[in-house]
């Protein structure tokens, strides 16, 4: 592959723009930050002229792949009726009826722009209703940038500390240690310290916020019964169990890992496949909590928050989504089960310990010591070969295979036999280059 251009106007986004880049995710990229000049379906072309299979889909919003054409006409018929209005349409109305249809925590939904304003009010929300302070979290689950739940999301950085006390670890610089002074951090999969630490402070607790398949630390899916065992905690506590759904809403099941995993929580906050690409996120639950926003003194703003161009996307993505019993997810489905199947059998014959999680439509591949212990939380996580990882993601994308640096694959209602096939092929070429 030739990188010239990318790297000609990286080198000039340098000059205005801190480290290139307007999102540090877009930082891992090599051989550096590719410049994209279009995308179609499952493919995308940089501005050097390099097809990809895409199977990093904006970072998960596009699930019906790129350029979906219901999604582009309304956008394109709403552009010339008009940007923002301050004040409501109808689509935002269809667009709320469409997830209280589809999820099975929705009763009422407040729109808003990105999927960290979305867990903002989630958690305010929840504080509101409970009169309490404390937020518990899971070490390796990203919930946003925000000051005040932006802890202990990097699985390969850093002491963690014991299992049942870990050591609070801010995201960022410039984040204060107030910022987490109401927060507290377990690891992912362990009922047992949940039972404890609510024993201990169970009365403080305003809820619970989880990513069900803790996508961003390298995906790690709740072990069966795990979510059933939060739920039931929360309900004898008193405390709100919020799902985090930005990534997985509409993408594991039409009604979101809440569907899949047969639990109902209190609030949950999505974001990426629910606007097909464009910016939108909601926070949805029941009637009794919502309501709250709508006395006003739970305050819930934003200039952008339910505009016309995203609603009219959102309501577009849904209704593609959910029609024919949800055909379009399950085709997705089909071709990403294609996917593990091969890649694991491929890594089985090139002799290479793989460790795949997840579900068709997201999942993880990454290379594990023979022997290892099963990846159950961000501290097993740590057993991964990065270094083989990046590796791997870089050997695809020569072959025109995208994937996410983080060795996350994303796939959509675009991909086709022929892509699956091209794919497989392109990671049987790799994985033997690795074994060599």
């Amino acid at each position: 592959m030739d990188y010239t251009q990318s790297a000609r106007w990286y080198a000039r986004a340098k000059e205005v723009i801190p480290g290139g880049i307007c999102s540090n995710i877009r930082a891992i990229s090599e051989p550096v930050p590719l410049f994209y000049e279009r995308a179609e379906g499952s493919h995308i072309w940089d501005i050097d002229g390099n097809e990809y299979i895409d199977y990093v889909l904006g970072q998960g919003p596009m699930l019906l792949g790129h350029t979906p054409k219901p999604v582009l006409r309304a956008v394109r018929e709403q552009l010339d009726k008009g940007l923002v209005y301050a004040g409501q349409t109808e689509p935002e109305v269809r667009a709320a009826e469409l997830i209280c249809e589809m999820v099975p925590c929705a009763e009422m939904v407040r729109f808003s722009t990105t999927g960290s304003e979305a867990v903002h009010a989630a958690l305010r929300l929840a504080r509101a209703v409970t009169g309490r302070k404390k937020i518990l979290r899971f070490e390796g689950h990203y919930h946003g940038w925000y000051d005040t739940i932006a802890w202990n999301a990097t699985a390969f950085e850093g002491e963690l500390g014991p299992r049942a006390a870990p050591l609070l670890r801010p995201s960022s610089e410039g984040q204060s240690p107030d910022d987490a002074v109401n927060l507290l951090v377990l690891p992912w999969n362990d009922l047992e310290l949940v039972e404890a630490l609510f024993e201990e402070h169970g009365d403080e607790i305003a809820g619970v916020i989880a990513d069900a398949f803790a996508c961003a630390s390298g995906l790690v899916p709740a072990q069966p019964d795990y979510l059933a065992g939060l739920r039931r905690i929360c309900t004898e506590k008193g405390s709100l169990l919020i799902l985090d759904e930005v990534i997985t809403g509409f993408r594991v099941a039409l009604g979101g890992a809440q569907e899949r995993y047969g639990i109902t929580p209190d609030l949950a906050t999505f974001a990426k496949a629910l606007g097909a690409g464009m910016p939108v996120s909601a926070v949805a639950g029941r009637l009794e909590y919502m309501e709250r926003f709508g006395t006003l003194k739970t305050v819930h703003s934003g200039t952008y928050n339910s505009n016309p161009l995203s609603m009219v996307a959102t309501v577009a993505a849904l209704e593609c989504l959910r029609a024919d019993d949800g055909a379009e997810l399950v085709k997705a489905h089909a071709a990403g089960r294609r996917l593990m199947d091969g890649i694991a059998a491929l890594a089985k014959e090139a002799g290479l310990p793989v460790a795949m999680r997840g579900v068709p439509t997201v999942f993880s591949v990454s290379f594990v010591p023979e022997g290892s212990e099963p990846i159950v939380d961000m501290r097993t996580l740590r057993q991964t070969d990065r270094e083989m990882g990046r590796r791997f993601c870089f050997g695809l994308q020569e072959r025109g295979v995208s994937v996410t640096s983080f060795g996350i694959w994303f796939v959509s209602t675009a991909h086709t036999d022929e892509d699956v096939q091209a794919t497989l092929d392109a990671v049987r070429s790799v994985m033997r280059e690795l074994a060599a």
